[in-house]
C-alpha cells in the first residue's frame, strides 16, 4: 500500500458517520426549520443545505481548515490557536457553538489513540482544528481532507433530515449525490478566500438556531 492509499483511508475512516464524535446528534437547526415548516420537501431541504454548503463552509469552515493547516506545517501553534478561536467566534449561535466545540472536544480526545499528537488550545477546541490537526498528521493534502469534511458534513445533515422528513431513503441518496457535485466549486471558492473575507452570517439558520435551543420536543441537540 502506497502513501497515497494509505491517506485515502485515513481520511475515510475521519469522515466516516461511524466515528464517534456525536455528529448525529445536532442538526445545525434543521429541526425547527422543518417544524416550523419554513422547509416543507426534498428540495427545499436541499436548497437550505446548498446554501450552508455556498455560504457558511466555502466562506468560513474550509478556508480556516487551510489556514490550520499552513500553520500546522510551519509548526505555528499560535497561528493554529489564533485561527481556533476565530472559528468558534463566528458561531453566530450558543447551539451551533455547542456543535463544534461538542464534536471538536471529541475527535480531540479520540486521536490520541490513533497517535495523533494534539497541541493545547488553551480552550475549547473546534471540530475543523482536530480535523486538520488529525489530517496534517496522516499526510493528507488540505484540499483532500476538505472534500472529506465536506462529504462528513452532508451525510450527516441528510441523515437528520430523514429523521425529520419523511422522504425515504431513494430521496435521500438523491439529495446527497446532488449536494456532492457542489463540493469542488465550494472548495475552489473557499481557497481563493482572503483572511479579511473569511466569516458568514446565515440570519436564517441562526434564528432556527435560536429557536432550536427552546423548541418544546426535539430529538437533536442542535
Amino acid at each position: 500500500m502506497n502513501t497515497t492509499d494509505h491517506a485515502l483511508l485515513r481520511l475515510l475512516h475521519l469522515s466516516s458517520a461511524g466515528l464517534p464524535v456525536g455528529a448525529y446528534a445536532f442538526s445545525h437547526g434543521l429541526e425547527y426549520a422543518i417544524e416550523a415548516a419554513w422547509l416543507k420537501s426534498d428540495a427545499d431541504i436541499e436548497q437550505w443545505l446548498s446554501a450552508q454548503l455556498r455560504f457558511s463552509l466555502a466562506a468560513l469552515d474550509l478556508p480556516v481548515m487551510f489556514r490550520i493547516d499552513q500553520a500546522l506545517a510551519a509548526s505555528d501553534h499560535d497561528a493554529v490557536r489564533y485561527w481556533n478561536a476565530l472559528i468558534l467566534a463566528s458561531r453566530e449561535t450558543r447551539e451551533l457553538q455547542l456543535t463544534d466545540t461538542a464534536t471538536g472536544l471529541a475527535l480531540q480526545k479520540l486521536l490520541p489513540e490513533f497517535d495523533v499528537p494534539i497541541i493545547d488550545m488553551q480552550g475549547p477546541v473546534s471540530f475543523i482544528t482536530a480535523f486538520a490537526q488529525a489530517a496534517r498528521h496522516w499526510q493528507i493534502k488540505a484540499e483532500m481532507a476538505s472534500l472529506g469534511l465536506c462529504w462528513s458534513w452532508i451525510e450527516n445533515q441528510v441523515n437528520a433530515a430523514t429523521k425529520l422528513l419523511p422522504m425515504g431513503q431513494t430521496g435521500a441518496q438523491r439529495m446527497m449525490h446532488s449536494l456532492q457535485a457542489q463540493v469542488p466549486a465550494a472548495i475552489a471558492v473557499a481557497a481563493g478566500v482572503q483572511d479579511d473575507h473569511i466569516g458568514v452570517s446565515l440570519p436564517a439558520l441562526s434564528l432556527a438556531s435560536m429557536h432550536h435551543e427552546t423548541q418544546y420536543s426535539r430529538l437533536f441537540r442542535s
